[in-house]
């Protein structure tokens, strides 16, 4: 899943693609690089992102989904607002994945009607003040049973569980150790019964870790995501799609993981 961040303020390419040519350029370059699937976001959610209206989302997303639907790629998009998820399906999206795992009011039903897919995430917190003091007793459990009761909520809207993936939330509202204990454990949420999707690319964490800043932490995100892949990640949510595939290539060659 290659980013498509639509945005001024992401954390790490914040207004190198905010203009639809841009967005639409890099996008094509994601889908020569091997992209399967792109996630296209109109608001930043990195910690301390402020919000964006609902008219600017839908008019840095739009026009890109339009201009993407013919290009034989499957076409996510980041957002957590029910009008934009109606907009984007209507668009041509295959997928909303949603930071707040469809728990906004309307959400659900934003989405129960239509075939696309849905990504439930867990976070703690709002992005203005998910890392200021992340608590939890057991940090993989209370992200298990999160997520279990979001397929549930989903399920009970009509929306079917082989729509739902599931997204543990790495730096969202958790500590370092809280997102080395969800990589070190992340076998377990298969136990779910969902495809995982695995989001680490450039993130703080990696710089905590290796002193690297965002731009210089190509070789930490690839590392990072096959870790990922070989404790049951289906997805891999990345800035660098090349060098992410072609890691993935030699793991699957010597491990079997499918592709």
């Amino acid at each position: 899943m290659g980013i498509v961040n639509v945005t001024p303020d992401s954390f790490s390419d914040g207004g190198r693609f905010d203009s639809t040519p841009a967005a639409i350029e890099h996008a094509l370059r994601l889908i020569d690089e091997g992209a399967d699937i792109l996630d296209i976001g109109g608001e930043s959610t990195r910690p301390g992102a402020s919000a964006v209206p609902l008219a600017e989302e839908l008019r840095r997303i739009i026009p890109l989904l339009e201009a993407l639907r013919d290009k034989n790629i499957a076409l996510s998009v980041d957002t957590c607002k029910p009008a934009v998820m109606q907009a984007a399906v209507a668009a041509g999206a295959d997928m909303i994945n949603d930071i707040d795992a469809l728990q906004a009011e309307g959400a659900l039903e934003a989405v129960s009607g239509s075939t696309v897919a849905v990504c439930l995430m867990h976070k703690q917190g709002t992005p203005q003040t998910m890392q200021q003091q992340p608590e939890y007793s057991d940090v993989v459990g209370e992200v298990m049973a999160f997520l279990a009761a979001r397929q549930t909520a989903c399920e009970q809207a009509g929306i079917a569980r082989e729509r739902l993936v599931i997204d543990p939330g790495f730096g969202f509202g958790k500590t370092l150790a809280h997102n080395i204990a969800l990589l070190r454990h992340l076998e377990r949420f298969q136990q779910l019964g969902a495809p995982l999707l695995a989001g680490l690319s450039r993130k703080s964490m990696l710089g905590a870790i290796t002193g690297l800043g965002v731009e210089q932490r190509l070789q930490p995100s690839v590392a990072a995501a096959l870790l990922a892949a070989l404790k049951g990640a289906k997805i891999l949510r990345v800035h660098d799609v090349q060098a992410t595939r072609q890691a993935l290539q030699i793991v699957n060659a010597i491990e079997g993981i499918e592709e």
